[in-house]
């Protein structure tokens, strides 16, 4: 799709669709007001007779208009508003263009960026234009030998209308970082779709190593296990014993802060396939924990969107990469490792696997020195069973950190909630025969597996995502979402301001 800012009158505008808004009780916005009078009550007279109120959602697309110049309007409703909200905004933008890509155009214009939402500027409402718009678009083909029935869009070009020349830095700054956070979003969707005989571990190092040679601030390498095996990373080597995909750890180092600025750490769970190991998962639904490695994914696909925005910042990928199987050299129940801390194990369930590879992981971090450190992980179905599937369950060891975390969410409206990690629950990770067990009973999961992440992240402010209800859904819609990559970027964003 190709974006761009327009800046004309509406007299004199010529488009093959021209993407409008109306509040609730038929109440227009300005730009549709303005066409209206120029139609003389026309599309007043239609949301009447269609009986369209401008609810949310609500979408009514006129194909005759007079004049000649502008061929289709598409009418959005907003809701109500003194009632727009981000909420509301969105799932209007996410119906226009849904409505969009099916009416034949192949160029369209939209002025719903005009509406105020909160407060917000221009550029973060044309952002959330562009973002909703590419995942309207979205389909995963790849695998796919037939395509036949997947028609394309027509539509290929979106150009947003400018108020005046004053507001077209802003428009072009939301199409940039909107495009920039798409790409990543998909990016992320794409590997989280793609099946595990397809995306293993040196698949998923592959895509990372071709990111880097497509950006000059950014730096790639790739830790094989005999790399591993000399940093100590019992732990994280532990899991890939089951399985003859060698694991990896993927560094990726973006360098656009200058070399004495502490960077940003993100670090990534990359599990390409999760049968449990010994532990082994229930066959239903098995098929989804390819699923595994989309904290890994949305690492890669931020650090792609922050080369893409070129930050004046400097940030870290660290995506440990591994399959979890059943094998006669897996890890058993029982069994005890030693992590590159030097921390010792007791692997009381090898489904619990996401934990050992990001422990090491994060010991890793620390070379770095890094102002803070991010974990995303699909850790846990206890967080599923918290928070449903609508916010990310965030936990951390810096109150500034989780609170900055909190307000990228809110503002991306890729949301977070954050969840205590007391000491009290440090308790129930003892272990008789180690220093700690992997697992702490049924009670609080999410906080316990969190509060396993924190022995190892003391040494730094830290703050832990756990993505598992948000990373994927299930049922008719099945397939990955590219969350939190909106997250990650825009807490990013707000660094480098």
């Amino acid at each position: 799709m190709e974006y761009s800012t327009k800046t004309e009158a509406l007299e004199r505008l010529s488009t093959d669709c021209l993407v409008l808004g109306v509040f609730q009780k038929r109440k227009l916005a300005p730009s549709t007001e303005i066409l209206d009078t120029m139609f003389d009550g026309l599309l007043a007279k239609l949301l009447k007779r269609d009986d369209v109120e401008g609810k949310a959602g609500d979408t009514l697309l006129i194909n005759h208009v007079p004049g000649g110049r502008i061929e289709r309007v598409l009418l959005v409703g907003l809701g109500k508003k003194d009632e727009l909200d981000v909420a509301a905004y969105r799932k209007s933008l996410d119906a226009a263009f849904k409505a969009l890509k099916g009416c034949g155009a192949k160029h369209a214009v939209s002025v719903l960026h005009e509406v105020e939402v909160g407060g917000s500027c221009a550029a973060w409402k044309v952002r959330q234009a562009v973002e909703l718009t590419e995942a309207a678009l979205y389909r995963f083909q790849e695998m796919k030998g037939d395509t036949s029935e997947n028609h394309s869009p027509r539509l290929s070009r979106l150009q947003f209308l400018a108020a005046s020349e004053s507001e077209v830095p802003l428009v072009e700054a939301g199409i940039r970082e909107g495009e920039a956070i798409a790409r990543g979003v998909t990016l992320a969707r794409n590997l989280g779709n793609l099946p595990g005989n397809v995306c293993t571990p040196a698949y998923l190092a592959e895509q990372a190593l071709k990111i880097g040679k497509e950006h000059k601030k950014l730096k790639v390498s790739v830790l094989e296990e005999s790399d591993m095996d000399e940093l100590g990373m019992g732990s994280l080597l532990s899991v890939a014993r089951g399985s003859r995909q060698p694991a990896k750890l993927i560094v990726m180092e973006y360098r656009g802060g200058g070399g004495k600025a502490k960077p940003h750490v993100l670090v990534g769970k990359g599990l390409t396939f999760d049968a449990g190991g010994i532990s082994l998962k229930p066959a239903a639904n098995m098929d989804e924990m390819k699923y595994d490695m989309c904290g890994g994914a949305s690492v890669i696909g931020a650090i792609q969107a922050v080369a893409e925005l070129g930050l004046p910042l400097n940030v870290v990928g660290l995506v440990p990469a591994s399959e979890n199987l059943p094998d006669g050299n897996a890890n058993k129940p029982g069994d005890i490792v030693k992590s590159m801390a030097g921390i010792t194990i007791e692997i009381l369930n090898t489904d619990a696997e996401g934990r050992l590879i990001l422990c090491d992981t994060l010991t890793y971090a620390k070379r770095f020195d890094p102002a803070a450190v991010i974990d995303v992980a699909t850790l846990t179905g206890a967080c599923i069973v918290a928070l449903g599937r609508h916010p990310s369950g965030l936990m951390g060891n810096d109150d500034a950190l989780c609170e900055q975390l909190v307000r990228a969410g809110d503002t991306a409206w890729d949301r977070v909630w954050r969840m205590p990690i007391w000491d009290d629950y440090q308790e129930q990770l003892k272990s008789n025969f180690a220093d700690l067990g992997n697992i702490g009973g049924p009670d609080g999961g999410s906080i316990t597996a969190a509060c396993f992440l924190s022995r190892f992240a003391k040494d730094f402010h830290w703050a832990h995502l756990d993505i598992a209800g948000t990373a994927w859904k299930t049922g008719a819609d099945k397939g990955a979402t590219g969350r939190p990559v909106a997250l990650l970027v825009q807490y990013l964003i707000d660094r480098a301001v």
